[in-house]
């Protein structure tokens, strides 16, 4: 299975931190965000991911080198003017398409998820996305998305709502996605997944578009966008039941011994 992390944001609400360190290189209890996800997704078969890149690329490269499991092959996607997150994904396509489905999550958040078991239940199905949300403790900080009773995405946030809705969650930036629907984006460069993307085929009639709500006690999920928010991410431990913190930081430490000593 192939997967895409989304890392090329300048992080603007993470200023001033951001202006020297990009947020998926940014150390929580001393390792990168970006090396939390990267063990996630090949804890769940994922043997194949690409990074897209643009401020600080070079920082992001190396973090993400030096953590990367190893038996996951990195790939990456320069964007040189940012393309938004339909416009990374849509890029990244070629790639993203030799994997039915592929997923797709961002990189400023610790996650801690069976994702093994939401693309299984993502092919039963036979959807063409799947949205992880998570009840909405956090509502009132993020916007939500509302599904119906059979899991049908009928509304994102205030910007668009079909009616029907039965609940709601907060999307944790996590999206399977199968190999049709890549050939559904808009053709366009620069764009937003949700709003110019799944909006329009969901106002085009589309039905196989689903919003699966995880519960608190089975997904753990803190988003690490702000400097509060990254504060917090410090201040607090998770023990991580998906993947083995303790085997990324040694890996950490072995490949930068490595790099020392052939440089």
């Amino acid at each position: 299975m192939r997967a895409m992390i989304l890392a090329a944001g300048r992080g603007e609400r993470m200023r001033p931190l951001s202006e020297s360190c990009p947020k998926a290189a940014l150390l929580v209890h001393g390792i990168p965000l970006i090396a939390y996800n990267l063990a996630l997704l090949a804890a769940h078969g994922v043997r194949e991911v690409i990074v897209n890149l643009h401020h600080l690329a070079e920082k992001v490269r190396e973090a993400a080198e030096q953590f990367c499991p190893i038996d996951l092959k990195l790939h990456f996607s320069l964007e040189h003017e940012l393309l938004n997150t339909g416009g990374g994904i849509r890029r990244a396509t070629p790639f993203l398409s030799q994997s039915d489905p592929c997923l797709v999550l961002a990189s400023d958040m610790l996650l801690d998820y069976d994702l093994g078991s939401l693309v299984e239940r993502h092919r039963s199905q036979g959807d063409a996305v799947t949205l992880l949300l998570r009840e909405n403790t956090r509502a009132a900080a993020f916007s939500t998305i509302g599904i119906d009773a059979a899991g049908k995405v009928r509304r994102i946030a205030r910007r668009f709502d079909l009616a029907g809705e039965v609940q709601q969650g907060v999307y944790v930036s996590v999206t399977v996605i199968a190999a049709r629907a890549l050939k559904t984006f808009p053709q366009r460069e620069r764009f937003n997944h949700l709003d110019d993307w799944l909006a329009p085929l969901l106002r085009a009639g589309a039905d196989d578009i689903r919003g699966e709500i995880a519960a608190p006690g089975d997904c753990f999920w803190q988003p690490v966008g702000t400097p509060e928010e990254y504060w917090e991410a410090n201040s607090t431990a998770h023990v991580f039941q998906h993947f083995d913190v303790t085997a990324i930081a040694a890996r950490g430490s072995s490949n930068a011994q490595r790099r020392k000593q052939n440089s």
